[in-house]
């Protein structure tokens, strides 16, 4: 018991108290989740993903096995919230619905703030690379689900070939892997962009929070939180087994796949009209539901 108490107030509370920080102050500063989480999007990313693997040391054999594992995760998680939402008869509307959220969890502003706190700053390399892999693989499984449920999507593949957080991969990957010292002018610059990404989306995400007006909860809602927050963590520490991964590469993975809903979600529903009520529904309820199953699930490993 005294773990679960220290878990949850020294690393899920300190998280969660800068998402609300973000949900209190939004409305009385006037402030626009849009702003700053396309700042974040287009800056504070980029330079947070290129710090934290071109300063990383991990094997190439490693790093390829960790992307089998965690893109295996969470195709295996669409793939059977895909098939129930066929056996319980939904529309093709919510079983896209259902699709899109097992695939994506909060694993930026929530996911790599969390794990830096559970785990330590040897995790950050890790997390990361689960971070993009996660992100790369939710967009283009989420385009399909939509195009699928309506008929398409143009521009998909480019949107996803565009994303400034896989053109940071590439160039920090070689930085890596070719053991290039940066210039310290353009190391520290990208160091300072890069420490504030965190507290900018966790900020950020109590702003979006704020705009999601309209919340229900039903029984698809819960099932749906429970396959986002409980089966894909579950899935991924069976899935996990066979690749061998150190404890720090394997439970920083495991944390990954328990996220809570990302609101890219909702927007990606709002865009495409895939019950956007419902999506929204969740994105909330799987964050708020969160504080209790991450704690949980970090005491567990």
């Amino acid at each position: 018991m005294s773990e679960l108490l220290t878990v949850f107030l020294n690393v899920i509370l300190p998280v969660f108290a800068i998402v609300m920080l973000g949900y209190l102050l939004g409305g009385r500063l006037e402030l626009q989740a849009r702003t700053l989480t396309r700042a974040a999007y287009y800056v504070f990313v980029p330079a947070f993903i290129f710090q934290a693997i071109s300063s990383s040391k991990v094997d190439p054999s490693i790093a390829l096995k960790m992307l089998c594992f965690i893109v295996a995760t969470h195709l295996l998680a669409a793939l059977i919230a895909g098939g129930l939402g066929r056996v319980l008869g939904r529309s093709k509307e919510m079983i896209a619905a259902f699709v899109m959220i097992a695939v994506f969890g909060n694993v930026g502003n929530y996911g790599l703030a969390v794990i830096r706190f559970r785990l330590g700053d040897i995790a950050l390399a890790p997390a990361t690379i689960y971070f993009v892999a996660i992100t790369i693989t939710a967009f283009v499984v989420c385009v399909g689900a939509a195009g699928w449920a309506h008929g398409g999507s143009k521009g998909a593949l480019w949107g996803v070939l565009k994303t400034p957080a896989l053109w940071a991969t590439l160039p920090a990957l070689l930085v890596s892997s070719a053991g290039v010292t940066m210039p310290l002018m353009l190391s520290r610059m990208i160091g300072l962009l890069a420490d504030a990404m965190i507290p900018v989306m966790l900020f950020a995400l109590g702003l979006q929070l704020l705009e999601q007006k309209r919340v229900s909860l039903s029984g698809d809602v819960l099932l749906a939180s429970g396959i986002r927050l409980l089966l894909a963590p579950a899935i991924a520490f069976v899935v996990a087994i066979p690749f061998a991964l150190s404890a720090v590469e394997n439970v920083a993975g495991i944390l990954q796949a328990g996220m809570p809903t990302a609101i890219l979600v909702a927007i990606i529903a709002k865009e495409n009209d895939i019950v956007p009520g419902f999506v929204t529904s969740v994105v909330v309820v799987s964050t708020l539901a969160s504080l209790v199953t991450l704690t949980l699930l970090m005491v567990l490993l």
